[in-house]
């Protein structure tokens, strides 16, 4: 009797959690939130140095005091270095398009001279300072950006005769505005640190100069066409404002 009691028991509870199991119905499984890739974070303010060589050419015709035409004097190639400094903003519009605006300016020291068509003497040329202002459009690869640039330009410039003995005659000095495109790649090795190299090249046109001799009198009036290329490398710090961009498929 007593068996058969604790096997009565023992079926009534195996009834029961099997009534209990199925009055569960099916387990329902959570399905993990989709995982989206975070990019390179180009958008922000951002401050960099950059230094490199740049490359002129100068044409110089010079006024005849007769006719006043402008005939050859001599044509010419600068060179040297420059370093400066950069400033700008740039939006990451989707994880591959990106836009900004930027200031640059840079010291320089472009020199270069010519045999001058006046007897005895030689054109000599400066750059000595430039400075950019431009809009930017770009495609990001990740931490990779390729980008082109175009804006305004200015440029501050010396001329001068020297004689044969290396004595100057005359010289003049000028502020010049015109225009810059560009190109770049830049890639971001840490979250807020890129590096950059990039060409640009400055169209200057022409303008008419008055030169002044040693006792300050009005000497030859040249007129001059030049142009500008810079290759320069960069470093720039982007300071953290924008937050991560998080590409969705």
């Amino acid at each position: 009797m007593k068996k058969f009691v604790v096997a009565a028991v023992g079926l009534l509870a195996l009834s029961v959690s099997s009534a209990s199991a199925a009055d569960l119905g099916p387990r329902m499984v959570t399905k993990a939130p989709p995982m989206y890739p975070v990019v390179y974070n180009w958008t922000g303010f951002y401050v960099g140095l950059n230094g490199g060589g740049g490359w002129a050419r100068k044409a110089w015709d010079l006024q005849s005091a007769t006719t006043l035409a402008f005939l050859p004097e001599s044509s010419h190639t600068l060179s040297g270095g420059v370093v400066g400094g950069q400033i700008g903003y740039r939006w990451q519009l989707s994880p591959s398009w990106v836009v900004g605006l930027e200031a640059q300016g840079d010291w320089a020291r472009l020199t270069g001279s010519g045999v001058s068509a006046i007897p005895g003497l030689v054109d000599n040329s400066q750059v000595n300072a430039f400075g950019l202002f431009t809009g930017q459009v770009g495609y990001a690869f990740n931490n990779w950006l390729l980008y082109a640039k175009g804006g305004a330009a200015v440029v501050g410039d010396k001329y001068w005769h020297n004689n044969l003995a290396g004595f100057t005659v005359d010289t003049t000095t000028e502020t010049r505005w015109g225009g810059v495109v560009g190109a770049g790649i830049e890639y971001g090795f840490l979250p807020n640190w890129s590096v950059a190299l990039e060409y640009d090249h400055l169209f200057m046109g022409t303008r008419t100069l008055g030169f002044t001799n040693v006792n300050g009198a009005i000497g030859n009036t040249d007129r001059i066409k030049q142009d500008v290329d810079l290759l320069t490398a960069r470093v720039n710090y982007r300071f953290d404002w924008g937050g991560p961009v998080v590409a969705r498929y």
